[in-house]
């Protein structure tokens, strides 16, 4: 049991700094995107990562109080959220948005944390015994890479927003 927990409080702590680290990385990215699409999802993100830390932090003192892990309520399907905060920004802006190329290394930057988020957990789920641990990081994974989903979208806008909003309004397949 006590090799267990070691393991958990191991995985917890990685997990908390990471999540520490993509809330200020998502912070500094709103603050300094090149557009408001991208200064939305980077504020959006940047929420959702201290959300993650809270939950975290909830498991860890639990664990640590040698309660067991806890039943924490955890609602993952946030990536449609996150894809329509960007499209109602991206269709303020248009189809003329230009981005510096330091913008689409920020956004490769955060597409990188995010698949490192997404091994860890899904390494946890591995190494889980327990139902509740192991569905609740199989949630935060699924999070975790629609976070991904979202930055890739957005990437995609910059890279050509013509070909993105023809992708998104599927007007050529339609007919409309």
């Amino acid at each position: 049991m006590a090799n267990k927990s070691g393991r958990i409080i191991q995985a917890l702590k990685i997990a908390i700094q990471m999540e520490i680290d993509g809330k200020r990385y998502y912070l500094k990215l709103s603050l300094t995107s090149s557009s408001e699409p991208g200064r939305q999802l980077f504020r959006t993100l940047a929420n959702e990562e201290d959300t993650h830390r809270r939950k975290f932090e909830e498991i860890h003192e639990a664990i640590r109080q040698e309660k067991g892990w806890p039943k924490i309520s955890f609602e993952p399907d946030r990536a449609n959220k996150l894809d329509t905060i960007f499209a109602r920004a991206a269709l303020k802006i248009g189809r003329h948005a230009i981005a510096p190329a330091t913008e689409f290394d920020a956004i490769s930057t955060a597409m990188d944390m995010e698949n490192r988020s997404f091994d860890l957990y899904y390494n946890q789920i591995q190494a889980a015994d327990d139902d509740v641990e192991r569905e609740f990081y199989r949630a935060l994974a699924a999070e975790e890479r629609g976070h991904y989903l979202s930055l890739l979208n957005y990437y995609e806008y910059l890279k050509d927003p013509v070909a993105w909003f023809v992708s998104q309004e599927h007007h050529s397949l339609d007919g409309g």
